[in-house]
């Protein structure tokens, strides 16, 4: 890796990864600032903001923002989760500037025009209503929140109907200006960039924006239990878990391992034995969803409503294997998948611009790639058996939205796993 980065003297970060053999640039503003920094009453507002930057400046219309990037064959977006809010641009090596001038325009100059907050609220709304009529998307809603209720990490990413409609022009305002601040803010760029040029082009755009306190999000304490919704559809979506690991801690590259031999690919446990031996299901996999201040580990599947009575009790078995012993040969398998994940993502700009801003946002410094292979290949078999009974033995959370009535027993899951 070629990253270099530079503190502005307001704390905003700028980092660059330099790929020479390439012709484009992809860059972007990572801001620490998601749905989990949510007061519950905006519940939503993230990614109300994420939308109405787009939607016209003091400079450009809506139109112009993105007339002027495709003009020259660029690609914008953005995106919220529960953490971060991105919002990056792909352009040719020459129109750097210009992807740093509109960003900086949307990020510090955006009018929230009346007219405009009104369509694009609509248009948050049937996003959030396209959520809802998607089974296997919002059954993870009911999953984080059946794990963290009442809570902002357990409230989904869009709001909901109510809280989206209740925010005003004057409340999004001052969300953006008490929370996008330089020191929560990573400017990163990768392809065919020049460190020091990036610099001044950021600084230029943002080094008079000055710092502000802005909310924090709060500890996140794992409940657990189920949530269970007979709904007239073709499948059972299921989602099992248990509470996982942080990012930062020491067993997060072991938490991965150990999705990886349990449902993480082709090869995995639960492929082999859920869909190729047994034909239950077309979907299942587990995931590793670490964030900061914790995580989930969980495994989704997705089945028929005759097959669902013996789905459950195939997943617990599985999960009770994984905590009496792991194979070399899946072992190495599992650090091998790992290894080739990370360093294809690097052969791309703009992974590796969100892995630099990522790293920015949640250690503080940059992460070798010799580091985290490193990482990788430090984890052992008996550290995945360890963590494996750590992880599940803890009290489990069951979200199952469908012909649900098959499903084993909340309870009788519980004593399975025991």
């Amino acid at each position: 890796m070629t990253a270099e980065m530079t503190v502005l003297k307001n704390g905003m970060r700028v980092v660059t990864d330099t790929m020479n053999e390439l012709d484009t640039v992809s860059l972007g503003v990572w801001v620490g600032v998601g749905s989990m920094f949510e007061p519950a009453e905006i519940n939503g507002i993230s990614h109300l903001l994420e939308h109405m930057v787009f939607k016209g400046t003091t400079t450009r219309s809506a139109r112009q923002i993105a007339e002027e990037i495709e003009n020259v064959g660029g690609y914008i977006n953005a995106c919220t989760s529960r953490e971060t809010t991105s919002f990056y641009i792909k352009v040719l090596k020459e129109d750097t500037a210009l992807a740093v001038d509109i960003l900086a325009d949307m990020l510090r100059r955006s009018t929230f025009d009346p007219e405009e907050f009104g369509r694009e609220k609509t248009v948050v709304l049937q996003e959030i209503s396209q959520s809802i009529d998607t089974p296997d998307d919002i059954v993870f809603d009911y999953f984080q929140a059946c794990a963290f209720p009442d809570q902002p990490v357990g409230r989904p990413v869009l709001g909901s109907v109510e809280t989206v409609t209740g925010v005003d022009r004057e409340t999004l305002d001052s969300y953006l200006k008490t929370n996008y601040t330089p020191k929560r803010m990573v400017a990163a760029a990768s392809g065919k960039i020049n460190h020091a040029d990036f610099v001044r082009l950021v600084e230029r755009a943002f080094g008079d924006l000055t710092d502000k306190r802005g909310f924090d999000a709060p500890a996140a304490v794992y409940a657990g239990g189920e949530h269970r919704e007979v709904k007239a559809l073709e499948q059972v979506n299921l989602v099992l878990g248990f509470p996982g690991v942080s990012v930062t801690g020491d067993d997060y590259y072991t938490a991965h391992v150990l999705s990886t031999i349990l449902g993480g690919g082709m090869s995995s446990r639960l492929f082999q034995e859920i869909r190729e031996k047994r034909g239950l299901v077309y979907s299942v996999y587990s995931f590793n969803a670490a964030a900061t201040n914790g995580g989930l580990f969980g495994i989704y599947a997705g089945t028929g409503e005759e097959e669902a009575a013996e789905l459950m009790p195939a997943v617990c078995d599985e999960i009770l294997k994984v905590r009496e012993s792991v194979t070399e040969d899946e072992f190495l398998r599992a650090k091998a998948q790992l290894k080739a994940g990370v360093l294809m993502a690097l052969e791309h700009p703009t992974a590796r611009s969100e892995q630099n801003a990522g790293h920015l946002l949640t250690f503080g410094r940059l992460l070798s790639k010799e580091e985290i292979l490193q990482k990788i290949a430090d984890t052992t078999m008996d550290g995945v058996v360890s963590l494996a009974n750590k992880i599940f033995t803890q009290k489990p959370t069951l979200a199952g939205l469908g012909p649900v009535k098959r499903v084993m027993d909340y309870d009788k899951v519980v004593e399975r796993l025991k």
